[in-house]
């Protein structure tokens, strides 16, 4: 068994694609049930963001999962395969492994070393668990890779070094956050993420809205700031100063029509920041007078290919040896079910003799019998000690598979026992 990744991101595709795949909860977990339908696949769950969709998934088969996998995803868009596929991307076995510690660590994402995509990933790994289609495998990836990002937050200046999109949204605002008016369109993580910069940037009033009002009345709690319901969004356009709009619904919130309306003929600046998937603004409000928008399609571009320096080197140094050490001990695991099985044939061929010279000594006393059974016990012992050792050493140097293969193939062990052994231990 061997983890498959198939995935698309803003290192892969356009935005407008991505747009297209975006999922809310009940899509995503609909998609992590139809994974778990795939003939090969025994555990699945998968990470989902603004600008990322990665399926990962234990199987017992590559070419048939991948072309299962990626047809699910294109059924998603809505697209020909042919237009899909160029932008999907594979990691299967060690490399899903190294993609996933990138992942977490911040490595991969839009802006190198944010940290929201480590909530992101523990979300994946929640759901799994909850939905049951997260086993040992994926279990102990995950874990491992959220110990992994944590590790490269605490043990680097890639904090320092690496803004989260709302921060960089704001940085690029050409209306100051100190002292604004700003409107805040949703009330999820991204948005709370928005509040607090805002906040701290001494904005001069928030107010929140939401759908459902509970939600905005908690984070706008939390801030100080003022919470209203969504049909306030007109009369709060006409006197805000910047936007931000974050809440991924079906169809865009702020439309054009709507910010004429409020705006009337002013010729105040105003910034509207959509960090949504599907697109919460209107994309011609841009084309206003005096009305600036900033979206992840002009984010990606901006950001594309820059790189904070600082602590960058350290954090891929940590995913390195984090790498390195996981799939070690990975390959030691994937020993010892073999190594177990050998010792239970051997025990079995040691009892069995045992029997038989009972029937052919009937008259042995016991003390003869137990001295013949330590001394038949030690040979056998003796005999397996190397060859066990022997395959855990190389199995640190490289990949065990064909010794261990070719112990199970030497000594005819029974396929069936080693698998029995593999899921008794929990190991994928």
């Amino acid at each position: 068994m061997s983890v498959l990744v198939v995935g698309i991101s803003h290192k892969s595709a356009p935005v407008e694609l991505l747009e297209r795949l975006a999922l809310d909860g009940d899509g995503t977990t609909k998609l992590i049930a139809d994974v778990m339908g795939g003939e090969h696949v025994t555990e699945a769950t998968a990470i989902v963001t603004c600008n990322r969709l990665e399926v990962y998934a234990e199987v017992d088969r590559f070419h048939g999962s991948v072309e299962a996998l990626s047809g699910l995803l294109v059924e998603r868009a809505g697209q020909p395969t042919e237009a899909l596929l160029p932008h999907l991307y594979v990691h299967y076995d060690e490399g899903a492994v190294s993609h996933l510690f990138q992942v977490a660590a911040g490595l991969d994402s839009m802006v190198v070393g944010e940290g929201q995509i480590l909530g992101q990933t523990r979300d994946a790994l929640r759901v799994g668990q909850e939905h049951g289609t997260v086993g040992p495998a994926l279990n102990t990836l995950f874990q491992q890779a959220l110990r992994v990002g944590k590790r490269a937050h605490a043990e680097t200046d890639i904090d320092r070094a690496a803004p989260s999109l709302v921060s960089a949204a704001l940085e690029r605002s050409a209306v100051a956050v100190a002292g604004a008016r700003v409107v805040v369109i949703g009330a999820g993580a991204m948005a709370s993420l928005a509040v607090a910069h805002l906040a701290r940037g001494g904005a001069g009033t928030i107010t929140v809205l939401n759908r459902t009002s509970a939600n905005a009345d908690r984070l706008a709690d939390e801030y100080g700031a003022t919470s209203l319901p969504l049909s306030a969004l007109g009369a709060q356009l006409a006197e805000a100063d910047l936007v931000v709009s974050c809440t991924g619904a079906p169809e865009p919130l702020v439309r054009l029509s709507d910010v004429v309306t409020a705006r009337g003929s002013s010729d105040r600046p105003l910034t509207v920041i959509d960090l949504a998937l599907p697109h919460d603004v209107d994309p011609s409000l841009g084309e206003l007078p005096g009305v600036e928008l900033i979206n992840l399609a002009g984010l990606a571009d901006e950001l594309r290919g820059l790189e904070a320096t600082a602590g960058v080197d350290d954090v891929r140094t940590i995913v390195g040896q984090e790498i390195a050490a996981f799939l070690a001990v990975r390959r030691q695991a994937s020993v010892t079910p073999t190594v177990v099985a050998l010792r239970s044939m051997a025990t079995t061929v040691v009892d069995a003799e045992m029997e038989r010279l009972a029937a052919r000594l009937p008259g042995i006393d016991d003390a003869t019998r137990a001295e013949v059974l330590q001394t038949v016990r030690r040979v056998a012992d003796k005999l397996l000690h190397e060859p066990t050792v022997r395959v855990k050493e190389l199995a640190d140097a490289e990949p065990a598979v064909s010794y261990t293969a070719a112990l199970a193939e030497l000594f005819r062990l029974d396929p069936q026992a080693v698998d029995r052994m593999t899921r008794a231990e929990g190991k994928p």
